[in-house]
Formats: C-alpha cells, sequence, structure tokens
C-alpha cells in the first residue's frame, strides 16, 4: 500500500507542497523589492480537495437559498496553486508595492505552517509504525 493512499497522509503532503509553493512565492516577492512597478503575488488559501487533485473530494455541499430573504451562497474560490496579485499595504513612488515586513510575516506563517505540517506527518507515521508492530515485540 502506497502511503499517498492514506487521507491523512496525502493531505498533509499536499499542504507540505502548497506551504513549499508559497514560500516560493513570497520568495520571489522579496527579491523584486526594488523592482520599479512591481506587485507582490501570493496564493490563495490551501485546501484539502485541490491539493489531493481531488482524491480526497466528497460529495459537494452546496447552500440552498430556500428564502428569497436568504444571503447568496459565495462563488467558487481560484485554485489555490496560482499566484494572484496580493499588494500590500502601501506603494513606493516607483511603482513597487512589496512592503518586507509584511512579507516576512507572510514567510514566517508560512515556515510555521510547514512546520506543523511536518510534525503531524512524522508522528502519523510514527502511528503506523505503532500499528503494524508484533505485540509483544
Amino acid at each position: 500500500m502506497d502511503l499517498d493512499q492514506i487521507p491523512l497522509l496525502a493531505a498533509l503532503k499536499g499542504k507540505l507542497g502548497y506551504d513549499t509553493a508559497r514560500q516560493r512565492v513570497i520568495a520571489q516577492n522579496v527579491a523584486n523589492a526594488d523592482t520599479p512597478d512591481f506587485a507582490p503575488s501570493d496564493l490563495g488559501a490551501f485546501t484539502v480537495k485541490e491539493a489531493s487533485g481531488g482524491a480526497l473530494a466528497m460529495a459537494p455541499v452546496a447552500a440552498a437559498r430556500t428564502n428569497a430573504a436568504h444571503i447568496s451562497p459565495p462563488k467558487a474560490a481560484p485554485s489555490v496553486w496560482k499566484p494572484h496579485n496580493a499588494p500590500d499595504s502601501e506603494a513606493r513612488l516607483d511603482g513597487n508595492q512589496v512592503v518586507l515586513e509584511e512579507q516576512m510575516m507572510k514567510m514566517t506563517e508560512a515556515r510555521m505552517d510547514y512546520d506543523a505540517a511536518v510534525s503531524l506527518y512524522q508522528q502519523s507515521l510514527g502511528l503506523l509504525k505503532l500499528a503494524i508492530r508484533r505485540p509483544g515485540g
């Protein structure tokens, strides 16, 4: 049995790939901090369904509008793997919109998420090893 067939491990592997891609996008933003007219990018929120290529997709649950007073359901979010423009809070005179402090906060957040996913992955593997060990062995 391949470890990717275990839903939890497949989801964690997808999260690790997402965090790696997000760190790469943030690093490009930092590298272009002095490029005129550069707008920083970021990735959308992580979703398990897209990370697993649909392998973990359950039947979608759509909101039903049963009354005219109900709020309309939100539209589908864009793919998490495609960077989108995410300008920071200010722009310089040369048109560059990268704020290094904000990018460093995003990088720290991505690194903490990555470390948490690695820790969960390692603990899951430890539980699998414990489960397949012989009794009394």
